[in-house]
């Protein structure tokens, strides 16, 4: 199955461009590296180095994931590097944010107590996303679908016999995580706001499509399995 998977892969990388792919895995893997360097450099911006090496990872795998379990839905847009103006801009305000106040108050950006709960939380909201993605196979898909393959069945089993929505949570943890691995007070309350409405919204969204795939099978298993993300219960049901 994996070979026949990989074939798609490949398939697909005959009719896409490979330089756009390769431009993209490089950046990220350059990123990746630089980031190392600076983790392990005896400076100030160890944190920083932290953050790079996970936000270029998260990226990177994303891709890589999505080409192993969902070719046929494999794109450019699966590195998720550009994903919305919003999501830029949160990730540039964060940077602006580190180095302001690294000029300003240095001494909050020492506070190693907090990045390592930061990188905790990095590490398994990545973990719980990619695990997500991978228990879902080629149901799962970067975009909420309107019309049900004939391949898509409901997953209940492994994460998601915890969460509804495993790969939302993981998500959700991993972006406040790069914050607060980074010291930025602001822009944890400004990651966090902003990406509890997103997933509020995505979820009802989604929901209402599986409702609709899948009836009563889905109602039953919403019953019984929560969202995971604080204060969102998804879509009601009369």
């Amino acid at each position: 199955m994996l070979t026949h998977k990989l074939k798609s892969f490949l398939d697909w990388n005959g009719t896409a461009s490979k330089f756009d792919v390769a431009v993209r895995a490089c950046f990220l893997g350059v990123s990746f590296g630089c980031g190392l360097i600076i983790s392990f450099s005896e400076s100030t911006w160890t944190h920083f180095g932290w953050y790079m090496c996970s936000l270029s990872f998260f990226h990177y795998s994303e891709y890589l994931v999505t080409a192993i379990i969902n070719p046929h839905s494999l794109s450019l847009d699966s590195f998720l590097l550009n994903h919305s103006m919003e999501y830029t801009l949160a990730a540039v305000s964060s940077w602006v944010e580190f180095t302001v106040e690294k000029i300003t108050v240095p001494e909050l950006k020492q506070l190693s107590w907090l990045s390592i709960v930061g990188l905790l939380m990095v590490l398994c909201g990545e973990a719980l996303r990619k695990a997500a993605m991978l228990t879902a196979g080629s149901n799962f898909n970067h975009i909420v679908q309107n019309e049900k393959a004939q391949s898509h069945v409901l997953v209940t089993g492994g994460v998601y016999s915890y969460f509804r929505h495993p790969s939302y949570v993981g998500w959700f943890y991993w972006s406040i995580g790069t914050q607060v691995m980074l010291c930025n007070p602001v822009c944890i309350l400004g990651y966090t706001i902003a990406s509890w409405r997103f997933f509020r919204e995505r979820i009802e969204e989604e929901e209402l499509s599986l409702i609709h795939f899948f009836a009563e099978d889905y109602v039953e298993y919403k019953k019984k399995v929560p969202t995971g993300l604080p204060f969102i219960s998804g879509v009601r049901v009369n």
